[in-house]
């Protein structure tokens, strides 16, 4: 497999683990992920499932200010760790690797996050959203919300929302 795509799989892997933190997801992406990087060896599996706690519990207990950044590296460690996982295997066995990572993938279609979108102020018939807008629907998978700000609408025909809007 080309260097290319092995590295865009990892980087993908890492922001599924982050996104399904906190979610019904969580379970089943601990599970797999620890099972993927630790090829079958019960004491790494066992260590996987230790450094995944540890994702969990650093992305919950941030403040606000601090989650986005937090998630931003603890994205860039399990990218790191599924990379490389993918760099060091071969032949059969690396593409085996990155069809697991592709099946946890789909397993687990997170849709849309909005994570501290900030304040939607609208007035006199205006419209703000802050976040995310999908104007075509809803989309695959469940969405996440955290720490949007405050919406407020005023006036006739205007509206304000924080987070995900699907129109």
């Amino acid at each position: 497999m080309l260097l290319e795509e092995l590295t865009a799989l990892a980087a993908e892997g890492g922001q599924a683990v982050v996104r399904a933190v906190d979610t019904a997801f969580w379970p089943v992406i601990q599970r797999r992920a620890a099972k993927l990087v630790g090829r079958g060896d019960a004491e790494r599996v066992s260590a996987e499932f230790v450094r995944l706690d540890r994702t969990a519990e650093a992305l919950m207990s941030r403040p606000s200010d601090e989650a986005r950044a937090e998630r931003a590296r603890q994205e860039g460690v399990w990218a790191g760790r599924f990379e490389a996982l993918l760099d060091c295997l071969e032949g059969t066995e690396q593409s085996r690797a990155a069809a697991e990572l592709r099946a946890l993938l789909e397993s687990v279609a997170v849709g849309d996050t909005a994570i501290d979108t900030g304040n939607a102020v609208a007035r006199d018939g205006g419209s703000a959203i802050t976040g995310i807008r999908n104007a075509g629907g809803n989309r695959h998978g469940p969405s996440r919300v955290a720490h949007t700000g405050d919406a407020e609408a005023t006036g006739s025909g205007s509206s304000a929302i924080t987070g995900i809007a699907n129109e």
